[in-house]
């Protein structure tokens, strides 16, 4: 490997391309002299069709073709959404850099009517995570929710094509696809907690390769590293790579971190949230899952794991 050429490993969706683009500009900045090339690999996810997706479908086929291409050589980086990326990394495998993150909020983007508080009785919303539909009837139970899979683009088409009332997606997506300005409402991350990970961007390498990870840790923010690591934690106890309906979200002051984490049933009836402040970002992480665990959270995950 010439560590002056590294190979971007990314999906090939109009986003994943907009977030490997985003990394290498940053590369260029700061490292002269390397020349960068990015390779759109199609995964074992893109072969899916997108009405036969489950909610935990990135946690593994959208990205485990690419790091097998790492591990085999054939790349030198890859970029991911952190929010697909498995809590459990190969052991030959780190997630070498977190760039500054994005918006970590979910978004409303409303056919006709917005924002969420002005939706009519019954509205019906399209999305595929179980995060979002259980804090969402949690708030309103009148609420249709109906499954919409795909990349961006396909689900603001299938909201048009359904005739359904918004859809519900990643504020940093629709942003970095330049559709901010579609975006009804931002929710407050105490009312939709978002999953682990939203809107940051994992750069993932070879553990080994020092020279690489020296050259990419150059874009790495500190501040974004630390509230993702305490995120994943979270996740990695309570078992987010799981299909059940678990959120984390870590607000980063400069000097310590504020870990807020959710655990919902499927239908919303249930939602347990609770915060704690550390300096510690992954022994946060792995405290506070516990201490849900503790408080009922095990409960309801083992009820959303019967339902599914």
């Amino acid at each position: 490997m010439n560590p002056r050429k590294l190979r971007i490993g990314t999906r090939g969706s109009p986003l994943a391309l907009a977030q490997a683009a985003i990394v290498k500009n940053l590369l260029e900045g700061a490292s002269e002299g390397v020349e960068l090339q990015v390779v759109p690999v199609k995964t074992r996810g893109d072969l899916i069709p997108p009405a036969q997706r489950g909610e935990s479908d990135g946690k593994g086929v959208f990205t485990g073709d690419i790091e097998s291409m790492l591990l085999k050589g054939d790349l030198d980086i890859a970029v991911h959404s952190m929010k697909d990326l498995s809590v459990e990394l190969d052991p030959g495998l780190t997630i070498a850099a977190a760039p500054a993150r994005g918006d970590p909020r979910d978004a409303l983007v409303a056919a006709r009517i917005g924002p969420f508080e002005a939706l009519p009785r019954g509205a019906s919303l399209g999305t595929s995570s179980l995060r979002r539909k259980a804090q969402l009837l949690n708030l309103r139970r009148d609420l249709n929710l109906v499954d919409i899979h795909g990349n961006v683009e396909t689900r603001l088409r299938r909201m048009t094509e359904l005739r359904i009332d918004g859809v519900v997606l990643a504020a940093a997506g629709l942003d970095r696809m330049s559709l901010g300005g579609r975006i009804a409402e931002r929710f407050s991350t105490d009312l939709l907690v978002p999953a682990a990970g939203q809107g940051a961007l994992a750069v993932e390498a070879l553990k080994r390769n020092d020279e690489v990870n020296r050259i990419v840790s150059k874009i790495s923010d500190a501040k974004t590293m630390a509230a993702t690591e305490c995120e994943r934690e979270f996740a990695r106890g309570v078992g987010a790579d799981c299909n059940l309906p678990i959120g984390a979200f870590a607000a980063h002051n400069g000097r310590s971190i504020t870990l807020t984490g959710m655990m919902a049933s499927p239908d919303g009836t249930r939602v347990l949230r609770r915060s704690a402040t550390s300096t510690d970002p992954a022994g946060l992480g792995e405290r506070l899952g516990k201490e849900m665990l503790e408080l009922g959270g095990s409960t309801i995950l083992e009820g959303g794991a019967q339902q599914g």
